[in-house]
């Protein structure tokens, strides 16, 4: 049966059920019930700006973009949300689906931390980058009714410390690469959370370069 919470069809294809059973699978709780929530969270935003998105392609990206945060899906050098967008256009792929969708669910997982920039491109970019800024920032949350904030984390509850075990998530999905956190928002994580942590700075890139002026 088709499941409905806060009045959003969970998509039900064979290719939305292996995604949720892939990143139940790989996944602890958290990071689980928060994608859950960001898909919930960035469908109302869609409804309620009246655009025309595919709720399919808006609940890979949501369920996948944090993936990169995973032993099984991270790599050593490059940004998680990279990671995680290059699984879910494996993912994408296997399913036959089309190379413009595809790009799209990859730029909506490798730009979620790029404030600025998703909110100005295509429905499926825009509403997973909201999702996660309700989750996790409060953004826009009294654009929520109380009725479906309440039924999202009914289902998906959010822990009594979610706040900090977030953070500590985004800091043990980058700890190990801290030069990927340059020029994005999880130098902040770094910064709070790893006291060797120095932070690379754009200005002193720029006057140390090989550049004589």
């Amino acid at each position: 049966m088709t499941e409905i919470i806060a009045g959003i069809h969970v998509p039900d294809s064979a290719m939305a059920r292996a995604a949720t059973q892939l990143v139940r699978d790989t996944e602890d709780d958290l990071l689980y019930n928060h994608s859950r929530r960001v898909f919930f969270w960035g469908a109302l935003t869609g409804n309620r700006r009246k655009l025309k998105f595919d709720p399919e392609l808006l609940y890979v990206g949501a369920m996948f973009h944090d993936m990169g945060l995973t032993a099984r899906h991270a790599s050593p050098d490059l940004r998680f949300e990279v990671d995680g967008a290059n699984a879910a256009r494996d993912f994408l792929k296997s399913y036959g689906v089309a190379e413009r969708d595809i790009d799209d669910v990859w730029a909506s997982i490798a730009l979620h931390t790029t404030p600025g920039i998703p909110e100005h491109m295509r429905p499926t970019v825009a509403l997973v980058t909201a999702g996660v800024e309700m989750d996790v920032l409060g953004i826009a949350y009294d654009d929520f009714s109380h009725e479906h904030r309440d039924h999202v984390c009914a289902h998906h509850p959010r822990e009594a410390n979610f706040k900090e075990s977030i953070i500590d998530h985004f800091a043990a999905g980058t700890i190990k690469k801290p030069l990927t956190t340059f020029g994005n928002v999880k130098a902040d994580v770094l910064a709070r959370k790893d006291m060797n942590y120095t932070r690379v700075n754009f200005c002193s890139i720029i006057l140390g370069s090989k550049w004589p002026t």
